[in-house]
């Protein structure tokens, strides 16, 4: 499965930010989808997956509720809606295929560019 993500941009602490994963592959609809995240100088981590129907979600512990992963199959799109962002959220963030849950969900590549996302105080 091919990807590119979008949507995301620089945001005060507090806002909220939709990021967008546009997908490409007759065979998106056969696999899990997930994010990360690779914050300046840091390895990159699992922030979320949503299952091959859209019914299973499981995240990371520091999403605490404010993130949310959803998925459209006709239009091969993962979004990742983030609410009450925190300067500590700043990352460039991922969608990839996945296998797995949390916390041993295995990306199956290939990484498209990323998508920066900023959050300041």
């Amino acid at each position: 499965v091919q990807v590119v993500e979008s949507g995301g941009g620089w945001v005060q602490a507090g806002g909220s930010l939709r990021l967008s994963c546009t997908a490409s592959g007759d065979d998106f609809g056969d696999y899990a989808m997930a994010w990360f995240r690779q914050p300046p100088g840091k390895e990159r981590e699992f922030v979320g997956i949503i299952g091959w129907n859209g019914e299973v979600k499981i995240y990371a512990d520091f999403v605490q509720g404010r993130f949310t992963i959803s998925r459209d199959d006709l239009q091969k799109m993962v979004y990742l809606q983030m609410n009450n962002l925190q300067p500590e959220d700043t990352a460039v963030y991922f969608c990839t295929a996945a296998i797995g849950t949390s916390p041993d969900v295995t990306p199956l590549g290939p990484w498209g560019p990323g998508t920066q996302v900023t959050v300041s105080t």
